[in-house]
């Protein structure tokens, strides 16, 4: 099996939609699905092409409620590019026999291609190849290229390439009853030299975007001139082209696309941007000879080298590696966009940006800090909105939303749609303020593998302190308890949104909650010390953050309530969780299998899930997915909890296994880093569910809407970080190698406080080498023994004998 290319060899309608999802070519600034470029969307097909932060908000009618939705808007198409044999209908991949198929994505140089052959109603007999290319290293450049052969035939065959500004939202069947239509045709023409152009706006946040096109010919290695029938309609420009394909003779065609648009830096005008930088564009070889290179220096950054009992498990991890780095890349730096929980892939959860972020943060903070910062930055940018949102909700500091799109406002949905039942329902999943603290963690995580105290300094400390002031107000103290508590909130469970027969919303301690708002005080106080003496005077001073409310702080982190099952060492989900009903798990699972949305189902069978003891995804669990035991045992210790890691956490991990329902892809990769320390059959076991949930699209039809980003980042972070028992703290790089039975053999690159380290770890044997930098020396630990690494030195351990 190959390791750099995703290949599929059938054609197979019903998962094409998938297939699109997972064959997407982006740079980090647009993405375009790898539908064929001959289909419109329908049933089987949906072609879209999607704006890195390219939103716009639309108002609907629903269930007798006016709701506005903020959208990530699908663009004009500009793939269209289809012929017919004669008179005969335009091919299709349905109105055709294929005889053989092949299609494949190449991670290494970011190319899709197909090979087709083919019989048509008459008998002719047609092999067709195509590739594509979306830019890594010109942005604003896409391109296609077809090679047409006529096997058994000659005749005369038309060409039609276009530019469709028709498309709308129809990508999330759930979403079919809400507005749509989000784009307005500002211009279309031809250009004087036969190129095709279309200019258009998004009908509320007037974004502008211009694409140009131009169509070549070439048979024989010599270029054609056909005869040209241009076609205007209102949204659609497209020109028809005559040519005659003489038997055994291919016809290559080559379409060059460019795309501004008004969001873009350094331009005058869209339209005049796209027109010019077409002018630029040479051949398609010359667009892939520059994408060979750019993907070489990506690859050579951010490659993950594994040896594994399945040749298999290399390539899937690289095809996540792929979808991360076509998401967010050195494109996306200026652009002021987060990254999306489903990718720009297609239009589920709206191309929103939601707490599962901090799952890509591992991965580009040892391989390209400088987008970890500009995920920050996109943060602290929509500060004043989280400030504003805190104000308005009775609390000081800040309040991050918990789906975050252009301005840094709520977006998530007032009422969802539940597909099983077909209800629209309350969606108060917004009350997961747990957001502010994963952004306090990807800002201190961040600073800890970096070193960059600039940026803690002018940015990244004036965010942890407000999310931290923003804690301290949510909390209130229980003479009772004689303890800190924090109401009306929802945990990453996501199930339980309320208590069962209670019309408030929210619930009481969620122990993930509590636990990490203890943490992001903490860790603000931390930053305070970093900073230097009068910078910290500022910063209070701009923010009114007294010495009072300081001490205030330090009080929570050593009195914060968090629940425990009675006379065990399970941490309680929430206060009350213990006291729910039990759920018929073999009743459901027999029906439904081991990944089940069972707030869909319930709620279909007219029962809600908010009654039983039943977990969407790991909700506890991931305190031990983002904290060493060590560290869980200090943070408890000091709120005066007895917690002895060995016992405790095997106990809640049993405990929380059995009512899992694993509804959302981050469930499985969560908990294969639990089970690393204690059960390494279980965790590669998990692991291999969670590398193959996109890829064999596990949740049932989710992935056709959009991949899951967060979930394939988190599979690189188990090789990178879980099975090497890397972490960065307290000034030190620190190693607990640990790997599965099936897991041979890891290489990949990192960067530590500016260092380029290259890592190989097997069974026995940990080698890096430093590939020198101006930096002073580093600390690393393996085990407990201390190392320094200075600049160009290798070190071979063996760290079973530490």
């Amino acid at each position: 099996m190959e390791t750099w290319k995703v290949i599929y060899n059938r054609y197979e309608a019903e998962k094409e939609k998938l297939r699109e999802a997972l064959c997407v070519l982006g740079n980090g600034y647009f993405a375009t699905r790898g539908a064929f470029e001959c289909c419109n969307a329908d049933e089987i097909h949906y072609p879209g092409t999607y704006l890195a932060g390219g939103y716009n908000r639309l108002t609907t009618q629903v269930a007798g409620k006016e709701i506005e939705n903020e959208d990530l808007v699908n663009f004009p198409n500009w793939l269209p590019l289809k012929f017919k044999i004669e008179d005969g209908d335009w091919i299709t991949p349905e109105n055709i026999k294929i005889e053989s198929y092949k299609a494949e994505v190449h991670l290494k140089n970011g190319v899709l291609k197909r090979k087709l052959r083919f019989t048509d109603s008459k008998n002719r007999k047609t092999e067709w190849r195509s590739e594509r290319i979306v830019s890594m290293t010109h942005k604003h450049r896409a391109a296609i290229k077809w090679e047409l052969n006529a096997l058994n035939w000659e005749g005369n065959i038309q060409i039609q390439s276009a530019l469709d500004a028709t498309v709308i939202n129809s990508g999330v069947e759930r979403y079919g009853e809400l507005n749509n239509k989000h784009l307005e045709t500002l211009d279309k023409g031809i250009t004087p030299n036969n190129n095709i152009f279309i200019k258009v706006i998004t009908n509320q946040s007037r974004v502008v975007m211009a694409q140009a096109a131009r169509t070549y010919f070439y048979s024989n290695n010599k270029k054609i001139n056909p005869e040209i029938h241009n076609i205007e309609e209102n949204e659609f420009i497209a020109q028809n082209f005559h040519l005659k394909l003489q038997k055994n003779i291919p016809l290559q065609v080559e379409k060059h696309v460019s795309l501004f648009t008004s969001k873009d830096e350094a331009i005058s005008e869209p339209l005049l941007e796209a027109k010019e930088e077409l002018e630029k564009m040479n051949t398609f070889a010359e667009l892939a000879k520059d994408q060979i290179n750019s993907w070489e220096a990506l690859w050579d950054q951010n490659d993950i080298e594994i040896t594994s009992e399945n040749i298999e498990d290399q390539l899937v991890l690289r095809f996540h590696v792929f979808h991360i780095l076509q998401t967010y890349s050195a494109n996306s730096v200026s652009m002021d966009t987060g990254i999306p929980a489903r990718g720009w892939h297609g239009e589920a959860y709206r191309g929103h940006i939601f707490w599962d972020e901090m799952f890509t943060f591992p991965l580009f903070n040892i391989s390209s800090p400088e987008i970890s910062r500009s995920l920050l930055l996109y943060r602290y940018r929509r500060l004043p909105a989280a400030r504003l949102a805190a104000k308005k909700a009775g609390f000081k500091g800040a309040m991050f939303p918990w789906q975050s799109g252009s301005n840094g406002r709520e977006e998530n949905q007032v009422i969802h749609l539940n597909p099983e039942s077909g209800q629209w329902n309350p969606d108060n999943t917004y009350l997961q303020r747990h957001v502010n603290a994963a952004i306090s963690y990807n800002v201190w995580t961040y600073f800890e593998t970096t070193g960059d105290l600039e940026f803690l300094s002018f940015h990244g400390a004036e965010m942890m302190l407000e999310i931290a002031h923003f804690w301290s107000k949510k909390c209130h103290f229980s003479e009772e308890k004689n303890r800190y508590e924090i109401h009306q909130i929802v945990g990453p469970d996501e199930y339980h949104t309320q208590y069962p027969d209670c019309e408030d919303l929210g619930l009481k301690n969620n122990a993930y909650t509590n636990i990490m708002a203890v943490w992001s005080l903490d860790h603000a106080l931390q930053a305070l010390e970093k900073l230097d003496d009068l910078r910290v005077k500022h910063l209070l001073s701009q923010l009114d953050i007294s010495t009072e409310e300081l001490e205030r702080w330090k009080n929570i982190t050593q009195k914060m309530y968090v629940p425990f099952i009675e006379n065990s060492g399970v941490i309680e989900q929430f206060e009350g969780f213990d006291k729910l009903e039990d759920l018929d798990w073999g009743k459901y699972q027999q029906k439904h299998g081991e990944n089940m949305r069972l707030d869909r189902i319930l709620g279909a069978e007219g029962d809600q899930v908010n009654k039983y003891k039943a977990v969407k995804q790991a909700d506890v669990l991931m305190l031990f997915y983002l904290f060493s035991a060590e560290q869980i045992k200090d943070l408890l210790h000091k709120l005066g909890y007895d917690f002895d890691p060995k016992k405790h956490i095997p106990e809640n991990i049993e405990y929380y296994r059995k009512i899992t329902s694993h509804g959302s892809t981050l469930s499985q990769l969560v908990h294969s880093w639990v089970y690393a320390r204690q059960d390494r059959s279980k965790s590669w076991h998990n692991f291999k569910k969670a590398l193959m949930s996109d890829i064999k699209d596990v949740q049932g039809g989710t992935t056709p809407e959009g991949i899951h980003l967060g979930a394939m980042a988190g599979t690189i972070n188990l090789i990178q970080e879980c099975y090497t028992g890397m972490d960065f703290r307290k000034d030190a790089l620190y190693f607990q190698p640990k790997l599965p039975d099936d897991l041979k053999n890891i290489k990949f690159r990192l960067r530590y406080l500016q260092h380029w380290i290259e890592l190989e770890l097997d069974s026995d044997c940990l080698r890096l080498k430093n590939n020198g930098n101006w930096h002073k020396e580093i600390r690393i630990f393996v085990r407990t023994k201390k190392f320094i690494f200075k600049p160009f030195e290798e070190k071979t351990i063996l760290y079973n004998n530490l």
